[in-house]
């Protein structure tokens, strides 16, 4: 696909992000759309997977570490054909299989079950060392918030990756600077980032702007050194694409109301 074509998945995701909190009324609009071009850039260039075998041996990964963007993370599969957009309607509900966080057990397409913060790059790490293992040549990728590179887990597996010589693992920060609380640096500020991933072994790819998708999609294509795991660490905006949600921190996990999602899918329709 062009550039062109995956920008205007992008403007769909987004759309689609903003109907399904606005409709449960409840949901994570703001990180989720701040991810959508690592998303989107990732899922259409750069994985082997096959929406008519979710489950096939043989694809690439994908861990959301940062679970509460499944907004993001249901838009981009129903784009690529793993289920109905019909499901949307069912966010957040009772029995749907598109809950608040994603489910392995019940979304096709999904690879892991995360929601708790701190965990994503230990699964990732666990399949990029099993597919080594087994002498395969899977890819394995993870998107992380910054809000929860605050976590100490994160950083045991960020030293485990290079430790493991993990060059098939691509971490991915979307780094909009916001977290339920505040800002990074009202809560606990994560410091020089990028010195800190080189300082744990990774080979580091910064992106002025984590939302241009010209960007994202050439750090994609840079491959990773030989032994080293990249991370990909993306200045965002949090709420991207909506006036009102940009940059603003109360959009962390609150849905738009009705006026609120006119607006916004107004401003999306490019």
């Amino acid at each position: 696909m062009t550039t062109q074509s995956l920008s205007e998945v992008c403007r769909q995701v987004r759309r689609d992000i903003i109907n399904m909190t606005a409709n449960a009324g409840s949901g994570h609009p703001g990180g989720s759309l701040s991810a959508v071009e690592l998303m989107v850039g990732t899922f259409y260039t750069q994985m082997r997977v096959n929406p008519k075998n979710p489950q096939d041996p043989a694809r690439d990964r994908f861990v959301l570490s940062k679970g509460h963007a499944a907004p993001c993370y249901y838009g981009v599969l129903a784009e690529m054909g793993f289920f109905s957009r019909e499901e949307f309607q069912n966010f957040r509900q009772l029995h749907s299989i598109l809950q608040g966080h994603p489910d392995a057990k019940k979304v096709p397409g999904v690879d892991a079950s995360t929601g708790s913060l701190g965990q994503g790059v230990s699964i990732a790490n666990g399949m990029a060392l099993a597919a080594k293992h087994l002498g395969l040549d899977t890819k394995v990728f993870c998107l992380c918030g910054d809000g929860e590179c605050q976590e100490g887990q994160i950083w045991e597996a960020f030293m485990a990756a290079a430790h493991y010589h993990l060059d098939n693992l691509t971490v991915m920060i979307d780094w909009n600077g916001l977290q339920i609380d505040g800002t990074n640096d009202e809560v606990m500020s994560l410091g020089d980032l990028p010195a800190k991933l080189r300082a744990f072994g990774f080979d580091v790819v910064e992106l002025p702007d984590g939302n241009d998708l010209s960007q994202v999609l050439s750090a994609l294509e840079i491959p990773a050194l030989p032994g080293r795991p990249k991370c990909i660490l993306a200045h965002t905006v949090k709420g991207k694409g909506v006036s009102y949600m940009e940059n603003q921190v109360g959009w962390h996990g609150k849905a738009p109301n009705e006026e609120q999602r006119q607006q916004a899918l107004k401003e999306l329709e490019g």
